[in-house]
């Protein structure tokens, strides 16, 4: 039987490390969470690879440890923070991050998913930590405004609704775009309105609900 702490060690020696990640409350959690136990338990030896790893039906799928590390770090998640995750699957980003933050709302619109992931997180004891259901395109405004919104998983474009959610001085963060050219991207809020910028190259699976609309043609 594989080794999983063993594995989850090489997985933030080897993936996340090597990936400039140097924040060391980030590092330690995501050496405590057992990632096998967010995944189908055929899947369980898959867990800490290099990878996206499906875990329900369609395309959804937790995102390679890499790119979630990279887009938490550069969100620079405080111990007072309110943060919601929007496609939070089994529960697994909810759980990194409910060692890094205050409170966080995890949203998912999958029934099932979401039962998953509030047996997974209860069972790991993260209390700061609810579960709402609903469509993720339209966030969680009851639990708004909040520090940080992540997006775990990519979209193809960013609704004003979830923008709207945010702080003055909030971050939102996700992979935005269509592969190959999907970019991992930091938005601010002033209060009044957002920017964003680009901050390192990546792809995840899509989030259901975030795909452009089509543009109309003469």
């Amino acid at each position: 039987m594989l080794d999983f702490a063993a594995a989850r060690r090489m997985m933030v020696d080897c993936q996340v490390r090597t990936s400039d990640v140097t924040d060391l409350r980030l590092i330690a959690a995501m050496l405590s969470v057992p990632r096998e136990r967010f995944v189908p338990k055929a899947s369980a030896e898959l867990a800490y690879l290099d990878t996206d790893l499906p875990v329900g039906a369609g395309a959804r799928a937790l995102i390679k440890p890499m790119v979630l590390a990279k887009l938490l770090q550069a969100a620079e998640i405080k111990e007072t923070d309110h943060v919601l995750i929007v496609g939070c699957t089994t529960g697994y980003s909810a759980a990194v991050i409910a060692q890094l933050a205050g409170s966080v709302v995890a949203l998912e619109e999958d029934p099932e998913l979401a039962r998953l992931a509030t047996d997974n997180l209860q069972a790991l004891g993260a209390r700061n930590v609810t579960v709402a259901n609903g469509p993720l395109v339209a966030g969680w405004p009851d639990g708004a405004p909040y520090d940080v919104i992540l997006l775990d998983g990519a979209v193809e474009f960013v609704p004003e609704v979830l923008l709207r959610q945010l702080k003055a001085g909030g971050r939102l963060l996700g992979v935005v775009g269509r592969p190959p050219t999907s970019k991992a991207t930091l938005f601010r809020s002033s209060g009044a309105d957002a920017s964003g910028r680009h901050i390192f190259d990546a792809a995840a699976p899509a989030l259901p609900g975030f795909a452009k609309p089509p543009a109309f043609v003469f």
